[in-house]
């Protein structure tokens, strides 16, 4: 049995610290949740994360939550895989944990309301309008870091770290949900690489055997973005 459990679903931010096991080579379990059976609210994986979010990282049977904990503990764990760039001083170090503060506290509830906007208003007709409030909010964000990506490949210069894979899964939920992609020719570039990435492909494979196991059960739970609304 393997030292590391991944809790996940498919397609939610867990892909990064997946990603980021499978960079640095160490063999770990995934295991799918179903939000459909509501497994997230389960007495037994409340345990593992009172929050009832995924993801969760279990090491040694001790969980851990939060991306931007999961990520710096990995970063420790594992400092040759390259999570975060090299630190010569404490500050730099925190400098980077506030990058993935960023995407986790800034980017991420954005994503919420673009990708899933009936959970923030129930008045009829109002979808379309937190749809494109939210949007319109993600538009600065993405112009900086459409920006950072035009000096170099990657968010810290010529290596992959974790905060790439963060950008990217940001970057991926909202164009699934019809946010325009036209003006941002560096971040499609960006995720152009790092679809490119072995250690990308193989947890692909790992949400595509997950969302299988849901499917098979009569589980499967998926938003299904209407038409965007256009931005002016």
């Amino acid at each position: 049995m393997s030292d590391y459990i991944v809790f996940f679903a498919p397609g939610t931010c867990a892909r990064v610290p997946m990603t980021c096991l499978e960079e640095a080579g160490v063999p770990f379990e995934s295991r799918v949740v179903s939000f459909t059976a509501k497994e997230q609210r389960g007495s037994d994986y409340l345990r593992l994360n009172p929050a009832g979010k995924v993801p969760v990282l279990v090491e040694d049977g001790r969980p851990l939550s939060e991306n931007v904990a999961i990520l710096t503990y990995l970063d420790s764990r594992f400092p040759d895989a390259g999570v975060m760039p090299p630190a010569e001083t404490e500050f730099d170090r925190c400098r980077h944990i506030s990058d993935l503060s960023f995407c986790a506290s800034v980017l991420h509830p954005i994503v919420t309301r673009i990708r899933i906007p009936e959970r923030f208003c129930s008045l009829d007709g109002a979808r379309s309008d937190v749809w494109k409030l939210s949007a319109e909010m993600m538009i600065p964000h993405f112009d900086f870091i459409d920006a950072r990506l035009a000096r170099s490949p990657w968010w810290y210069g010529d290596r992959w770290a974790a905060m790439d894979s963060y950008v990217n899964w940001v970057w991926f939920r909202v164009t699934g949900a019809g946010f325009p992609q036209e003006r941002y020719p560096n971040l499609m570039a960006h995720a152009e690489r790092i679809a490119a990435r072995p250690s990308v492909q193989r947890v692909l494979a790992r949400e595509a055997a997950g969302q299988e196991d849901l499917v098979s059960r009569g589980l499967h739970y998926g938003f299904q973005p209407d038409a965007s609304v256009p931005l002016t």
